[in-house]
């Protein structure tokens, strides 16, 4: 199976992180593979370089990907390099979830 969060109001981060727990949870209960992947836009870009959202990307870099909009982070003012590591820039987050759902992965938003 395979899920794309997408994120673009500040304020929908909390519902994202739970249902990424829960779907984490329940592929470990299951035992089966779930490709989860974030992606941000928006003035949820923002969010990226909190110290929660931090900590949450680093304990999960291994389950989950995360992917940050260039165009966002433009009109935001926020440089790759302060991004954590794990977060992958891509050109523009509206064309990578679109071809995410070419993909296969399903569309969630929180």
């Amino acid at each position: 199976m395979k899920i794309v969060f997408h994120i673009d109001e500040r304020e929908k981060w909390q519902s994202a992180l739970s249902n990424i727990k829960n779907a984490i949870n329940f592929s470990k209960e299951q035992q089966i593979r779930i490709d989860l992947i974030v992606v941000v836009n928006g003035p949820a870009i923002s969010d990226y370089l909190t110290p929660e959202i931090g900590r949450f990307i680093e304990n999960a870099k291994d389950l989950v990907s995360f992917h940050a909009c260039q165009n966002a982070m433009n009109s935001h003012q926020i440089q790759a390099s302060q991004l954590p590591r794990a977060v992958k820039v891509v050109p523009a987050g509206i064309i990578d979830l679109a071809q995410l759902q070419d993909q296969g992965y399903r569309y969630i938003k929180p």
